[in-house]
């Protein structure tokens, strides 16, 4: 059974034992010796291939470009083989700066899994830096499968409990405590350690939402990569003796009371039992379409409309669209924001893809959504376009917001009721709950679609041998060698990745 870890901010005069503090009762969770179930195994394996397949789609981008030059900068030198790098068959580096270059290249295109709950979060963040450990260190399939239940584990539970957002810190916070007890797991490291690295962890990767606002840079992509690295350091300062700020949370200046909900907050933050599985990671879910996860049911909306009623991709035909949705939707990337930047033409692809007033237009247009070509400059300021796009705004509805917060898995939804306005003065209203590709969805996603996402991704820039390997190699996870962890990797093919072009900085 799941137990709820009251917690809340004491004065430093309070008495608060280490082991009633939420980052031991996280260092707990992470020395349980619980077996991984068959069921959050398969889907383990599911996230890696998906995490591979964003990475492949984003070898040649520019945050990946960069964070590649940073990580060969930072070869390893003792202490371990060192990790692989997305894209290199041979080239390695230390740890900490694989975790760094992998992650960002699993979150430039914003196309892998996520949980919405209190907070937001894309929980396979969690595998680069527990992957990156496991082949410095020469873990095992069956630590790898551990390390990374326990990641997804206490992130979820950390997102379904604690609101970073609406005191404007970036939801990677969550980030740094998981990845080092999914790490702590992997290694087998005791509780007191797992304890440091946890303080460590949140204490280094708390910062604000501007990353996120306005017009969006690329420190999107690299955010939870920052975390992740963050976490591989406090595992590592953690091993070696050192400590960190205790209590992190609970304490009267620490995150909690001043940086969140105040000292006189409280939370109550749903954790597994002792013997009780890691189960977390199936109550996420992935993206069909490279965008933001509210994004993800109003593209199959639209590309529903599309099909059933063409005519409404002419912005000659309409009036006014209003999506009427939840909180979120509407104040992160709907017109609640108040951003200008949402309706900019001129915007950078990470501001385009947290506008659903454009997402909704294009996807309307076309009938679909592509990883590329939905987001290219040309797409973003046809005229047509542009005109259909400024008629679209979004809502905030009282029964949306409740179910998007619901606990219940069956009600929870992410999407909402769309009102057309026609230029004749005809009314058309629709409405869609959850994404096709969620698993109460139209066509909820299975091994063969994260099978087919891969290939679809991977085609462009694998060779056919290499998809077939690392496909083979990933679906024996709990089986895998240390060795064969090694080799968890996708090399591109010969001439795709120019090193010598990469930007130049200090290292």
């Amino acid at each position: 059974m799941t137990v709820n870890h009251h917690v809340r901010v004491y004065k430093s005069e309070e008495d608060l034992p280490r082991e009633q503090q939420l980052a031991w009762k996280i260092a707990e969770v992470a020395t349980d010796p619980v077996e991984v179930e068959p069921d959050v195994v398969d889907m383990i394996i599911n996230r890696i291939i998906d995490n591979a397949s964003v990475a492949a789609a984003s070898l040649n981008r520019g945050p990946i470009v960069a964070a590649r030059a940073q990580a060969l900068s930072h070869p390893v030198s003792t202490g371990g083989e060192g990790s692989a790098i997305f894209g290199l068959a041979a080239e390695k580096s230390s740890p900490e700066w694989a975790a760094w270059a992998n992650g960002v290249a699993v979150r430039e295109l914003d196309y892998h899994d996520t949980f919405l709950a209190a907070e937001y979060s894309h929980p396979g963040d969690n595998i680069p830096p527990i992957l990156a450990v496991a082949q410095h260190v020469g873990s095992d399939g069956r630590a790898l499968v551990r390390g990374i239940a326990t990641g997804y584990e206490i992130q979820m539970d950390l997102v379904r409990s604690i609101c970073l957002h609406k005191h404007k810190i970036d939801h990677v916070a969550h980030i740094g405590p998981s990845a080092a007890a999914g790490i702590g797991t992997l290694l087998g490291l005791d509780a007191e350690t797992i304890y440091q690295a946890v303080g460590q962890g949140l204490h280094t990767t708390t910062a604000t939402r501007q990353s996120r606002k306005g017009e969006i840079s690329t420190w999107k992509a690299h955010a939870p990569a920052f975390a992740g690295k963050m976490a591989v350091e406090s595992v590592d300062r953690a091993m070696r003796g050192q400590t960190s700020p205790s209590p992190i949370y609970e304490g009267e200046d620490g995150v909690i009371a001043w940086m969140l909900d105040g000292p006189d907050a409280s939370y109550d933050v749903p954790l597994p039992a002792p013997g009780e599985p890691k189960r977390a990671i199936l109550d996420s879910y992935t993206k069909e379409h490279s965008a933001e996860y509210q994004a993800q049911a109003w593209i199959d909306l639209a590309r529903k409309l599309h099909n059933e009623r063409p005519e409404l991709a002419d912005p000659a035909n309409i009036k006014a669209i209003v999506l009427h949705t939840s909180h979120h939707t509407h104040y992160v990337i709907g017109s609640g924001a108040n951003d200008p930047q949402k309706y900019d033409p001129t915007a950078s692809r990470e501001t385009l893809d947290h506008s659903i007033p454009y997402i909704f237009a294009v996807a309307l247009q076309d009938g679909g959504w592509h990883h590329v070509d939905s987001y290219a400059p040309e797409r973003a300021g046809r005229a047509d376009t542009v005109e259909l796009w400024h008629k679209i705004t979004t809502a905030e509805d009282a029964e949306w917001t409740r179910r998007y917060h619901s606990e219940d898995p069956d009600e929870k939804s992410f999407g909402g009721r769309v009102e057309i306005e026609l230029a004749d003065g005809t009314k058309l209203v629709d409405e869609i709950a959850v994404a096709d590709a969620h698993p109460l969805g139209a066509r909820p996603f299975a091994r063969e679609q994260y099978i087919a996402k891969f290939r679809l991704l991977a085609e462009p820039v694998l060779e056919s041998a290499e998809i077939e390997r690392f496909l083979d190699l990933v679906q024996r996870l709990p089986e895998l060698s240390a060795d064969e962890v090694r080799e968890l990797n996708i090399v591109a093919k010969p001439g795709l990745l120019d090193l010598a072009a990469a930007p130049k900085g200090l290292f």
